[in-house]
C-alpha cells in the first residue's frame, strides 16, 4: 500500500481537490468522477459527496493508496 501524508494549509480541503493535489488525478473534475464511482473511502466509509470537507486526522483511501491528512505545520 502506498502511504501519502498531506498537510493542510487551512481548516479543510475538499475531497475532489485533495485527490488532485496528491497527484491521484489530473483535475478536480476527475476527482469528482472518482468519488462518484464509489471507490473512495474516508475513515473506512464510502464517501459519495464530491466536495466533502476533509479535515486533519482523517484518512482517505482509494484502492491501494492511503492519504493521511494532517494539520498545518507551524513555521
Amino acid at each position: 500500500m502506498q502511504h501519502i501524508e498531506f498537510s493542510l494549509d487551512g481548516d479543510y480541503v475538499e475531497l475532489n481537490q485533495l485527490l488532485k493535489l496528491v497527484g491521484i488525478c489530473d483535475s478536480g473534475g476527475a476527482g469528482k468522477q472518482l468519488v462518484a464511482s464509489g471507490e473512495v473511502k474516508v475513515d473506512g466509509r464510502i464517501e459519495l459527496r464530491k466536495t466533502c470537507k476533509i479535515r486533519a486526522g482523517q484518512v482517505v483511501r482509494l484502492g491501494d493508496v492511503q492519504i493521511k491528512v494532517t494539520g498545518p505545520h507551524a513555521g
